[in-house]
């Protein structure tokens, strides 16, 4: 069962000129989203490749920005070509940006600044200052000093626009240290803050002593997860932890005194006290054991997907009930498949509960519903599958005549990941136009061609596809991104060389001028349409 029509892009620009949507913002977005994917998917509608640069650092891509030289330099790709939108001063090496997670304007909420209303960069140096920075200017609009005990390293969302984490890197102390077997206590800080305005929560340590010997540790949703390297991974409430082993609430730039030094709490030299000490074994919300700690929670109700804890179970999923571990019926998961890289699997982003798995050769979107006649226990089925475009290898399992006369059948198989086959190589999700793209990649000849498919979300139908210009080798490491107009790749060659090509859409001239015909004719007149509807400021 597919859509019933196709929308009618001239029909729906009238109708919202007329005011059909006022009483509701929300309905007028919506619809100008749809009018938009109406417009991508067209068969006139082509991507074309409008800039291609090349990097001896890092490139980075949020939300139709383009970030160079460790962030210090920002390009606009919303633009018809790409434009630079600012250029931060040179540093030195200790003085870059290692890490950084864009901001935007929570709806909602009142913001003590007019500036703070504005897309803002969270950006985390590495000399442990911690800079917001506005996403149009460059400019610096406030800062905090961290910490000179340890050297922070990562960010990431414990609650998306919300929440922050900043991790340390792991202390595993130096190669004296170790030899003469002393172990380190602490093995690494979290520390956690409220964002716009900048507020702390405090500062976590993961110590040996409580935790025992954890490779990896981090913060989502309020959970901390601790790992190990046994395949245990153990979930705690971090409110919890906070409000039991909170040695003293810190308010940033507020004086302070602590362990016998006086400063301001987030000022350099002081910087923020590790104020959360875990001297007693927290309370535990859940245990389960997965190979290379391969864990992950979704779905309505909630389940959890992890992968047998032996080796040679690599490939093979179970997804459970959290509430009591109980494995769903059709819960194994197993892509029958013979290939070099392993197929993957995840919940779905959209919140529908349903959960992708992705193979060389074959793309499933399962789905999580009740068992009929027991509400208690749910099954997974197919929702729909979205296949390779493969044909069938005429010399496979062909008989051979040798010299002799006699009659040999040679029997082999290629890998399902063979590179002169189609293979799936990256699946992601469009939210805003509510569309899957696929990335699928061919070797002809010497070097390997790519193409990026977009798929109805609700039926996985193939609405568009797209070829991409440049060579494609599977031994790089690469990036593709969809985002409403837009389609970029970014790929990493030897040698730390980045490359960045930037696609946009573009309507078939010819049929442009059929659309304009057809709407004069039928007197329809209305405004032009910003089909990107953002705003680089």
């Amino acid at each position: 069962m597919g859509p019933t029509r196709k929308p009618n892009v001239c029909r729906q620009l009238s109708r919202r000129a007329l005011g059909f949507f006022s009483r509701d913002a929300g309905v007028v977005q919506r619809t100008n989203l749809g009018i938009l994917r109406a417009l991508v998917c067209q068969e006139s509608t082509k991507f074309k490749n409008v800039w291609t640069t090349h990097s001896k650092s890092p490139i980075a891509y949020e939300r139709g920005r383009i970030y160079f030289d460790n962030y210090r330099c920002c390009v606009s790709s919303i633009a018809s070509e790409p434009r630079k939108l600012y250029e931060m001063p040179k540093c030195s090496k200790s003085e870059k940006i290692e890490d950084a997670l864009l901001w935007e304007c929570p709806v909602g909420e009142i913001l003590p600044n007019p500036s703070d209303y504005k897309s803002s960069l969270i950006a985390l140096t590495a000399h442990n200052w911690l800079f917001r920075i506005s996403a149009t200017t460059g400019k610096v609009l406030e800062k905090i000093y961290l910490a000179s005990y340890c050297k922070f390293r990562y960010l990431s969302w414990d609650t998306p626009q919300e929440v922050i984490a900043v991790k340390s890197a792991q202390n595993k102390g130096s190669v004296l240290a170790r030899q003469a077997g002393i172990q380190q206590p602490v093995l690494l800080y979290l520390a956690v803050f409220h964002v716009l305005p900048f507020s702390l929560i405090g500062i976590l340590e993961i110590n040996k002593k409580i935790f025992g010997n954890v490779t990896d540790a981090t913060l989502s949703h309020g959970i901390l997860i601790v790992m190990y390297s046994s395949g245990l991974v153990r979930l705690y409430s971090f409110q919890a932890i906070t409000e039991q082993f909170m040695q003293q609430k810190l308010d940033l730039g507020c004086a302070c005194r602590w362990g016998g030094t006086a400063g301001t709490v987030g000022e350099a030299p002081f910087g923020i006290p590790c104020n959360i000490k875990i001297t007693d074994t927290p309370p535990l919300l859940f245990e389960v054991s997965s190979l290379e700690n391969a864990f992950q929670i979704g779905g309505h109700p909630w389940h959890y997907i992890i992968t047998p804890n032996k080796k040679k179970q690599k490939g093979v999923f179970h997804i459970c009930a959290l509430k009591d571990n109980s494995l769903a019926k059709n819960g194994i998961q197993e892509m029958e498949c013979c290939s070099l890289e392993s197929d993957w699997i995840y919940f779905h982003p959209d919140a529908s509960g349903r959960i992708i798995h992705v193979g060389p050769n074959q793309v499933k979107v399962l789905k999580l519903n009740e068992v009929e006649n027991n509400s208690a226990q749910h099954q997974i089925s197919e929702d729909f599958v979205i296949l390779a475009n493969r044909e069938k290898n005429k010399n496979e399992n062909l008989p051979i005549v040798t010299a002799s006369g006699r009659v040999v059948k040679k029997n082999f198989n290629l890998l399902d990941d063979d590179p002169e086959q189609e293979t799936f190589k990256i699946v992601d999700y469009e939210d805003e136009l509510d569309l899957l793209s696929v990335v699928a990649v061919t070797q002809i000849d010497a070097e390997g061609k790519a193409h990026l498919d977009f798929h109805c979300n609700e039926y996985g139908t193939l609405l568009k596809s797209i070829p991409l210009v440049e060579s494609w080798d599977v031994t790089y490491s690469h990036e593709v991104y969809f985002d409403r107009d837009l389609v970029l790749h970014i790929e990493q060659k030897p040698s730390r060389v980045f490359s960045c090509y930037v696609y946009q859409m573009v309507c078939d001239p010819a049929d442009e001028e059929t659309t304009n015909r057809s709407c004069e004719k039928d007197s329809i007149h209305f405004e032009t349409l910003d089909c990107r509807g953002r705003d680089e400021t």
